[in-house]
């Protein structure tokens, strides 16, 4: 499916002229950022092919991810950053290479008025997203640390359709809020009961990993 098919799909013909006429096509490597903490945002990501992380960083700089965004998802945050002329709180980085169109912030409260396809994607976008944090927050809450483990390498497994999932200890440890040291642990064991295989790096998830 190409760009106009894919936009096609979810908007009006007009909005998909306008967005291809007014948006610009970006492409960004695999753990590039395209967003960043303390910065304003002057485009929303409309997400092509791809996959993009968002990343929250507290007062002591430790990072927790908040969600991840696919193909024909966007950003909210990016979207109220754009509209509101805010620095950006959260950091998005490339899970791999993606392409994306950049809605220019100019245009976006224009169509939020002209085209309903548009007020309902945004909407949606951001329903979407409060679920996800929601997820989230349940997750560190009430889930154990091994729980939400197993649940991020699932999600790895998922969105990089591969039972290998590339990601170093440390990463993984970033990612989820705590202690490349507890990580390490915790991987150790899932190794010893034969659910996966640790190699630099790389994780290889084995089928009772999924049972």
């Amino acid at each position: 499916m190409d760009i106009k098919e894919n936009l096609a799909s979810l908007f009006e013909p007009q909005l998909v002229e306008e967005m291809l006429q007014y948006s610009q096509p970006m492409f960004f490597k695999e753990g590039e950022v395209i967003m960043d903490y303390g910065r304003y945002i002057r485009f929303m990501p409309f997400i092509i092919k791809g996959t993009i992380r968002v990343m929250r960083q507290d007062d002591e700089g430790r990072e927790i991810l908040l969600y991840y965004l696919s193909a024909s998802e966007s950003c909210a945050m990016a979207y109220t950053c754009c509209i509101s002329h805010l620095k950006s709180e959260v950091r998005a980085i490339a899970e791999d290479d993606i392409e994306i169109l950049a809605i220019p912030e100019q245009k976006m409260d224009e169509w939020m008025h002209k085209f309903p396809s548009w007020k309902s994607y945004i909407m949606n976008s951001f329903r979407d997203r409060f679920n996800e944090l929601l997820k989230t927050l349940e997750s560190v809450a009430f889930h154990k640390l091994d729980e939400r483990l197993v649940k991020y390498l699932r999600d790895k497994q998922r969105i990089g359709e591969s039972s290998v999932v590339k990601a170093s200890h440390q990463q993984i440890a970033d990612e989820l809020g705590t202690s490349r040291v507890v990580i390490s642990r915790l991987l150790k064991q899932l190794e010893n009961d034969e659910k996966l295989i640790l190699y630099r790096n790389e994780i290889k998830l084995l089928k009772a990993f999924n049972n």
